[in-house]
């Protein structure tokens, strides 16, 4: 039998005889990507003597300076008639009249049945509702956590507040939901919506609240409807994103089982994607809670009332006691609402329990019961007898570490004297050193940076998100907002890894730790804000601490988790060759933690450039100064430039901390 060769036999023969390669020479087909490795492997320093060389050319041919005017675009025209414009016919303009107006009517409305229902069932109906939906869904100790977190309301004398916050938040978390879950269904189900969806997620939530307070207000005025859509505008996001996310990532062969089954687009929705999503939505309600209740202090600036009217009322008479008295029920509100939200998404995919049905009955009749008992027993309001003055005592602590910790302590020096070197000797460094540098050094920097850990497209949003601040005209302030981020986030950064380690290491710290950054997480800005103001004074000092104290709670979670979430294997295998335990820490752990680290940095810069606004209110100047004043004086155009401008550097500083995947030679991702 004779042998015939195929196509592909006869070209490796071919391949076969033909000359052979000499040492040390490739083909001509390898030679291009032999060569893309070799520029891959020296693609920092590639981007270095580019970087160095751009220095050199730029100081040549552009010289110094700032950001040049004939490069700006003034805005204040525009906005200033836009503004003009809405004032003018918020009264008549069939816009407001027959759309805005019924918005307005219908969240007033909202909100007033909800807190009237809640008066209705009295402190005793609340606080039972509270436990026993808290024991159905994660038990008896988090039913026992419930009630004690509302008794501890009332007896603050925060009842009243504490019913309308809940009332603002309830039906401004249902229109966050409904919101957000249509956002995110739409971005779900199409590539088109997400791509279109993704930036203005990003903007709504890196906007400074103070920058969107000024429009809102414009169109409705001073008051809950204002306050409600801006909460939304804030809280709606992560449903959008968590929704999506959960969709997206639906189990394609479910789907595609049911598309076999014969079922439509509606019926695979409901009955395959949306089941599947169930823990990514119940997160993303979760997630919505806690960044409503985080605008509760916000929104009162606008008319909100309740415990963020009684904190704004307090920090603006400085009364840390008074402060801390409202701002207690908020961090209680949401430690409540955390736990329950997230025992709930546990339980989600389990056997359902016995009697399920029988058991969220019995609740509903107890507290029906209790509620009826209370007003037969004409005890619907909390007995002002059971409160606890608890502002004097504090503000007795406030005024003894004020006369105590501001100055005169030996040695070390007090936190005036810390807060003056701070300043002195790193913020003042870096601004100048900020507005020293040309404009055009700024922009080389930001995309050599972004380009060294992302790809070209990360590097040209940087440079353009930063160049925008120029045009806007707000170059300087920008740079000054830049250097208290950098400064804060150093801090945070060095403090947060040295705690998540610590607390990854060691189960005890970790559970210590825990309730201390569920306080700091979820206390209001304007609340830590009055004893860091006490204890180091007015200035830009005091607002980087602000921004640590907020921030860090973040930073030290994804460290603890990261570190915590390392191969037992691989910590194993270092122990078998006889590693440290601090050879083990940086040659095992921290290497292969590196993504939450980076997810860690990323988060920081993001926290603190969120506390910006907060520290316009105690000397920090620049950006927030501006969204400040534009809210206080209704100038628009000053507010938005300067909200406006914090997005652009959120979003550089973004792209700057967190890597971009990119793709070898080869094709594959780097």
């Amino acid at each position: 039998m004779t042998a015939t060769a195929t196509p592909a036999t006869a070209s490796t023969t071919a391949t076969s005889t033909a000359a052979p390669a000499t040492p040390g020479s490739v083909t001509a087909g390898d030679a291009r990507p032999g060569a893309l490795r070799a520029l891959a492997r020296h693609r920092g320093r590639l981007i270095g003597a580019g970087a160095v060389l751009g220095l050199v050319l730029g100081s040549l041919l552009l010289g110094g300076g700032s950001w040049p005017a004939a490069l700006g675009v003034d805005l204040s025209g525009p906005l200033e008639r836009v503004g003009d414009w809405i004032v003018d016919n918020r009264d008549g303009h069939p816009l407001f009249l027959y759309f805005l107006g019924h918005v307005s009517n219908a969240v007033v409305v909202s909100v007033r049945a909800v807190y009237l229902l809640l008066l209705a069932l009295g402190w005793a109906g609340v606080t039972a509702a509270a436990g026993l939906v808290a024991w159905r869904v994660a038990g008896v100790r988090l039913a026992l956590t419930s009630v004690a977190a509302f008794a501890v309301c009332g007896l603050l004398g925060m009842w009243v507040p504490t019913m309308q916050t809940l009332a603002l938040m309830v039906v401004a978390v249902a229109a966050s939901v409904l919101v957000g879950g249509l956002l995110g269904l739409a971005a779900g189900l199409s590539d088109r919506m997400h791509r279109v969806l993704r930036p203005v997620l990003d903007t709504m939530q890196v906007l400074p609240a103070f920058a969107y307070l000024l429009p809102v207000v414009l169109v409705f005025g001073i008051g809950v409807p204002a306050a409600v859509l801006a909460t939304v505008v804030y809280a709606a996001p992560p449903m959008a994103r968590l929704t999506a996310l959960g969709l997206r990532g639906a189990d394609a062969g479910v789907v595609e089982a049911a598309t076999s089954l014969g079922a439509t687009g509606r019926q695979r929705l409901l009955t395959a994607r949306l089941p599947l999503a169930r823990k990514e939505l119940l997160l993303g309600l979760n997630q919505t809670i806690m960044m409503a209740l985080g605008m509760a202090v916000i929104a009162s600036v606008i008319g909100a009332g309740g415990l963020g009217d009684r904190v704004y009322q307090a920090l603006a008479s400085v009364d840390v006691g008074a402060a801390l008295a409202a701002g207690v029920p908020i961090v209680l509100l949401a430690i409540v609402l955390d736990r329950v939200t997230a025992a709930a998404g546990e339980r989600l995919g389990a056997a359902p329990a016995a009697r399920s049905r029988l058991g969220w009955a019995l609740a509903l009749a107890v507290t029906v019961a209790v509620a009826v008992a209370g007003r037969l027993a004409d005890r619907l309001s909390w007995p002002d007898g059971w409160t606890v003055d608890t502002a004097e005592p504090v503000n007795r602590a406030v005024d003894w570490m004020t006369a105590h910790l501001y100055s005169g302590v030996p040695v070390v020096g007090g936190t005036a004297d810390w807060a003056a070197r701070f300043t002195a000797w790193v913020l003042n460094p870096l601004r100048d050193g900020l507005q020293w540098l040309p404009w055009w050094a700024v922009l080389l920097t930001v995309g050599a940076l972004a380009l060294l850990i992302g790809t070209w497209r990360t590097a040209l949003t940087a440079v353009l998100a930063m160049a925008a601040i120029g045009v806007l005209g707000v170059w300087g302030p920008a740079l000054d907002t830049l250097s208290q981020v950098l400064a804060a986030v150093a801090v945070t950064l060095l403090l947060g890894f040295a705690l998540g380690v610590a607390a990854a290491r060691s189960s005890r710290l970790g559970r210590a730790l825990r309730p201390v950054l569920d306080v700091f997480q979820t206390m209001p800005q304007f609340v830590y804000l009055i004893p860091v103001v006490a204890l180091f004074g007015v200035g830009r000092a005091p607002a980087v601490a602000a921004a640590v104290v907020y921030a860090l709670p973040a930073v030290v979670r994804i460290t603890a988790q990261g570190v915590r979430a390392v191969d037992p294997a691989a910590l194993e295998s270092s122990r078998s060759l006889g590693a440290t335990g601090r050879q083990q820490l940086l040659q095992v752990q921290l290497p292969l933690a590196r993504p939450a680290l980076l997810l860690a940095v990323n988060q920081g810069v993001v926290l603190v450039l969120a506390v910006v606004v907060i520290g316009g209110l105690v000397g920090g100047g620049a950006l927030g100064y501006d969204a400040v004043f534009g809210l206080a004086q209704g100038d628009l155009a000053t507010g938005l430039v300067a909200g406006a401008a914090i997005v652009c550097l959120g979003l550089m500083l973004d792209r700057v901390t967190q890597p971009t995947q990119r793709r070898d030679p080869a094709g594959k991702g780097a």
